[in-house]
């Protein structure tokens, strides 16, 4: 039961029987027994059976005893063992559609870890399997995870919650020839002499369990900086090397606002492109998604994202998924600041004009759950990964922006240090934050309406808006579109990439076919690589019932996995029985490629088209 009350602030507090001990209504933790520490791995990949055989051990730093519950989804527990004492008792309960099924084991007296021998099922949600054919060099099988927002749990039995951190040490084998990589650092490799091969890794930092990674594939590697390097398909690498060759520049300038990078190295995996997100900030080892390799640079603020994540994410972290915007609405933040100082004001305000049209996309969708809308979630029977949108990124930034207005840029800096190393390689709730905020900035959370962000649906009145000269023609423009008005071809000739998405973005949601053949005519935007400027112009044409553009959308669709491009471009698909027909059609093809996620997520959107 989670019952809620007030503080002398007017801000919610869960109660205290249940904060204490089950603070993530995502997971069987339970505060008062046993946490682990460190885990240490030994994962062994078969494509044939599209499953990992798995041992894990989980240390708990001191003598444990009793009850211990762990998350699992879809495991087949093998065996329980205490070193030095032999099985002990386990019990699997009932499995919960969220949650997953509880292992409960029964620890004896003075026990130091416990080790257990599990296979994974072929459709665990945190693992993609593909066949050759579904990789750029359609030769080797490959293996990727995605373990956020609670899928650790279908890879390995744990404590499956931001509140438990543990470092890890991995032992993964691997058909000879493919090169395993996780989010850890490498610590030797070699042949077992049975075709296959063993590549070690060690992650000494504390981490969350959704922050575990693995990826197996035919891989190759490039080094940008003394403490950063790419990893793509050979086919991939080059192009990769080439689009984040500047990332260096990038993390000093994180550096500037946050401190020192504390995990050793920033390296980054492109993966195919069924990756159902942009990116994904496992420490040591981003997970990208190839869509952001458009030729011109111009999509590398998804790295400035993923960058900012090893302070606000991955060293301060929040404490379960109903506090996910202190990851996320930070991040955000500080993307926007990188980009600032790298390309200036006016691409910090294109930065956020671009945002605020994700932020009114979120909001439209859940505009029948408000409760989805608040930036303090309560989750209990609510799958995370269903409340997933940009309003905790996008309302979240703005409530960071809006405290750095209220206090000023320079004590605003000197709190984010503070706040850093206040809570580094800790996971906290927006509690915690509101009460440090108010140590620190006294009267600063009243001053901005903190509550109205926090507690209340949609975006305050209160809001910062965020302005520039381009900004605003680009607006004006798009505003005159539906009187006639149109860009003039000198206008055009001078727009960066990301002012014709944002002139793009502006315009009317619903365009007529001569529209759409202008458009395209003036901006050649059916041969885009740019993948945020080609899925906008296909979310334009699809719903304009535009033929021309069908060929180019199935060509998307068949081939990107990303979430953030499927849910807008089948959403467009809608508007009439042709293009819902052709929704089905794409997606009946489509979707074996697809991750698990990206299926639910379209699959839920057919299900609602009109038959």
């Amino acid at each position: 039961m989670r019952g809620l009350v007030m503080d002398g602030n007017g801000y919610h507090l869960e109660s205290h029987e249940v904060l204490m001990r089950h603070p993530d209504p995502h997971s069987y933790y339970d505060a008062a027994q046993p946490k682990a520490r460190r885990l240490r791995l030994k994962l062994g990949v078969d494509f044939a059976t599209k499953r990992i055989d798995g041992e894990v051990v989980l240390e708990f730093g001191a003598n444990a005893t009793g009850t211990l519950d762990l998350d699992t989804k879809g495991l087949e527990i093998l065996s329980v063992q205490v070193p030095g004492h032999g099985p002990i008792p386990w019990e699997l309960g009932e499995a919960d559609a969220i949650l997953g099924s509880r292992l409960r084991l029964d620890l004896p007296a003075d026990t130091q870890e416990v080790a257990i021998t599990y296979r994974t099922s072929p459709d665990a949600m945190a693992l993609q399997w593909l066949e050759p054919s579904q990789t750029e060099g359609k030769v080797a099988p490959y293996l990727f995870s995605q373990c956020q927002q609670i899928h650790a749990r279908t890879m390995v039995p744990c404590q499956d919650t931001p509140v438990v951190r543990v470092a890890y040490k991995a032992e993964v084998t691997v058909p000879e020839g493919l090169t395993a990589v996780m989010s850890a650092g490498p610590a030797g490799d070699e042949s077992t002499g049975d075709g296959r091969h063993t590549f070690r890794f060690t992650m000494p930092q504390p981490i969350p369990s959704y922050l575990l990674a693995l990826a197996v594939g035919r891989l190759a590697s490039r080094d940008l900086s003394p403490r950063a390097r790419v990893w793509a398909e050979p086919e991939t690498v080059e192009a990769a090397a080439w689009e984040f060759a500047e990332v260096e520049d990038m993390i000093l300038k994180a550096e500037g606002l946050f401190g020192p990078y504390p995990w050793d190295r920033y390296d980054m995996l492109v993966l195919p492109p069924s990756f159902p997100y942009g990116g994904m900030e496992n420490p040591r080892m981003t997970f990208l998604t190839p869509t952001l390799l458009a030729g011109d640079r111009s999509l590398v603020d998804v790295v400035a994202h993923e960058l900012a994540h090893s302070w606000t994410g991955n060293l301060v972290t929040n404490a379960s998924m109903e506090h996910f915007w202190l990851n996320e609405g930070f991040t955000v933040w500080a993307e926007r600041k990188i980009l600032r100082t790298l390309h200036g004001d006016d691409a910090a305000a294109l930065g956020w004009a671009m945002g605020q049209k994700a932020l009114e996309d979120s909001l439209e969708r859940f505009a029948h759950e408000p409760n989805l809308t608040v930036l303090r979630l309560h989750l209990t029977g609510i799958d995370p990964d269903d409340a997933f949108s940009s309003i905790p990124y996008e309302k979240g930034a703005r409530l960071v922006a809006a405290l750095e207005r209220e206090v000023g840029e320079d004590r605003f800096h000197r709190f984010l240090r503070e706040y850093m190393d206040a809570f580094r390689f800790t996971s906290i709730t927006t509690e915690q934050f509101c009460a440090f905020v108010d140590a620190k900035l006294p009267g600063a959370l009243e001053a901005v309406h903190a509550r109205s962000y926090l507690d209340e649906p949609g975006l305050p009145a209160s809001a910062p808006q965020f302005h520039s000269a381009m900004l605003d023609t680009l607006t004006a423009l798009a505003d005159g579109w539906a009187a006639g008005e149109r860009p003039s071809e000198s206008q055009i000739a001078g727009w960066s990439t990301n002012e014709l998405l944002v002139f793009l973005q502006k315009l009317p949601r619903k365009v007529t076919q001569a529209d759409c053949a202008w458009l395209d005519a003036h901006f050649q935007l059916m041969g885009r690589g740019n993948h945020e400027i080609l899925v906008e112009w296909l979310t334009l044409a699809a719903a304009a019932d535009y033929e021309p553009a069908f060929p180019k959308l199935r060509e998307v669709l068949l081939r990107v996995g990303r979430m953030k491009y499927l849910r807008p471009l089948y959403g467009a698909l809608e508007a009439t029985p042709r293009t819902r027909a052709l929704a089905r059609e794409i997606y009946a093809a489509a979707s074996p490629g697809y991750h698990g996620l990206s299926r639910r997520v379209v699959q839920g959107m057919l299900d609602k088209f009109p038959a």
